[in-house]
């Protein structure tokens, strides 16, 4: 069976509200500089990614929106401004393809070859049924898929794992650790790290231990 090309929905708060337990996390580096590199290392990967047919950034924030139309991305306006599932569904709503995720806009060490990876998985399983990835430590949801004529229904936030499973959802078992590792915390920041960082995240990350040291 041939691979689906996929409309994947990366939905991005205004920077100033963006990742807000990361804030401080990197010395001499301004908070919403982070944020803006998390999302565009993330979107980067994305649109890298074979089975992917086009992203949608869904955002109000006019610094993502130029960033992600710069690398290729479609752009919403957050119309519902809502929170980050209503942001998921209105993404969802304006997709083209038939075969929709979501996935969260802070997995900065994201490889390309892992998402198609996990789509092909989604794709190959039980049909009509949607599935989701829990990110590293269990709890938490960092990708979603629904296949043609099945609505997304997101359950992010806390506890997203439970609540995705309970809604009918499926977990997605493989090995995709640069998927699953979103940024939440500078604990986070270092795991990331460790699997080697999109380059936005890299250079801002490089520049925080600069001002460590020099500090």
């Amino acid at each position: 069976m041939s691979q689906p090309r996929w409309a994947v929905v990366v939905p991005v708060k205004r920077l100033a509200v963006a990742k807000s337990r990361l804030r401080g996390a990197l010395p001499g580096v301004p908070h919403e500089e982070l944020a803006l590199a998390l999302a565009a290392d993330t979107l980067r990967a994305v649109l890298a990614c074979p089975a992917v047919a086009e992203a949608l950034v869904v955002t109000d924030d006019a610094r993502v929106a130029a960033a992600a139309r710069a690398a290729g991305a479609r752009v919403l306006p957050d119309e519902p401004d809502a929170g980050l599932n209503a942001a998921f569904r209105h993404g969802a709503a304006g997709a083209a393809a038939g075969w929709v995720a979501g996935i969260t806009a802070d997995v900065p060490a994201l490889r390309p070859a892992e998402l198609a990876g996990a789509l092909l998985a989604a794709q190959n399983g039980r049909p009509g049924v949607r599935r989701f990835l829990p990110d590293a430590p269990g709890g938490g949801t960092v990708l979603l898929t629904a296949g043609p004529g099945v609505p997304l229904d997101p359950r992010f936030g806390v506890g997203s794992a439970v609540a995705h499973a309970a809604s009918g959802a499926l977990p997605l078992d493989g090995d995709w650790p640069s998927l699953r590792r979103d940024v939440d915390t500078a604990a986070d920041l270092a795991a990331a790290a460790r699997l080697g960082l999109g380059p936005r995240t890299a250079a801002l990350v490089a520049t925080g231990r600069a001002a460590r040291a020099a500090g």
